[in-house]
């Protein structure tokens, strides 16, 4: 299938930043907690996955969430499978708000080897590649983690990327590589400093119709990976919020002209359950105006 390239120019180009709206089963309580619902609220996961689709839903239809400052959205896969107002969440995504729908497809992280924590097998990845281009996903995004400046860990965390982003470019997707280094490594610095070489080396083994972005913690030295953002293959750099705090990440990211936001935490940071649809918009917006002029700066 041809790539949307609507959605290409608005990805490569458009002014904004990438929502994360992938919280998986392992993050859900947490990110359902700090949204002011906690586990004596639901009753086992179907119920625990039913508030966080109302909590999604929530953000997505609020009037800030559109292609005004939002670029695209990393939904997790029964985010995919729903609907909302009766409508497959990438459709609306897309047709309604003007945002690029993408599909968080790992399954989790491997315990920790050589300081890195490489992804978990995907024997199923082909099936559901397939899937989301029906859907009409544009690309991916998966993560692993890079705990410790250990050449062998961040050789292991890149080689299993390129060789998961070859899969979903042959599938007519483009994946966000994501490599994040922990925000609490004693070692953070040199860490991206091997991540950026590593990067770059890959890079030079992709085919030119191999498109890829990269998800990247915001980095120590400034600038950093201003050089694998200018590579022919690369169609955007996006940055991780990584537990900054929103100020924090966004004043990180303002620092950073060649990355735009990809936040989580930051995004959703100060709402509520409880707010009444004034103060949630209120809310969402301001954090949308932080992280956007973050991004455009």
């Amino acid at each position: 299938m041809a790539m949307n390239e609507a959605q290409r120019a608005q990805v490569e180009t458009g002014q904004g930043f990438i929502a994360a709206l992938d919280q998986s089963g392992g993050s859900t309580p947490k990110a359902l907690s700090l949204y002011g619902v906690e586990p004596t609220d639901y009753s086992g996961d179907a119920e625990m996955f039913a508030k966080m689709h109302e909590m999604r839903a929530r953000i997505i239809l609020a009037d800030a969430f559109t292609s005004d400052k939002i670029i695209g959205a990393i939904l997790f896969e029964r985010t995919m499978d729903s609907e909302i107002n009766g409508k497959p969440v990438a459709d609306l995504l897309w047709n309604d708000r003007g945002v690029v729908p993408f599909l968080k497809i790992d399954k989790g992280l491997e315990d920790q080897a050589d300081d890195a924590q490489l992804m978990k097998p995907m024997p199923d990845l082909d099936a559901l590649l397939a899937r989301a281009v029906e859907k009409g996903i544009f690309g991916t995004k998966e993560r692993s983690v890079i705990h410790a400046a250990n050449e062998a860990g961040v050789e292991a965390v890149v080689a299993q990327q390129f060789a998961v982003a070859r899969q979903v470019c042959a599938a007519g997707l483009v994946p966000i590589i994501e490599p994040e280094v922990n925000i609490h490594s004693q070692s953070k610095a040199a860490a991206e400093d091997m991540l950026a070489a590593a990067l770059a080396r890959h890079l030079e083994t992709l085919k030119p119709d191999e498109l890829v972005m990269l998800k990247l913690t915001l980095p120590e030295t400034v600038g950093l990976y201003d050089g694998v953002s200018a590579h022919a293959n690369v169609l955007r750099v996006v940055a991780l919020s990584g537990g900054y705090s929103t100020d924090e990440a966004s004043a990180r990211l303002a620092r950073n002209a060649k990355m735009i936001a990809s936040f989580s935490r930051a995004l959703t940071e100060g709402l509520n359950v409880k707010m009444s649809d004034a103060e949630f918009q209120a809310a969402l917006g301001g954090n949308i105006d932080k992280i956007y002029n973050a991004s455009v700066a």
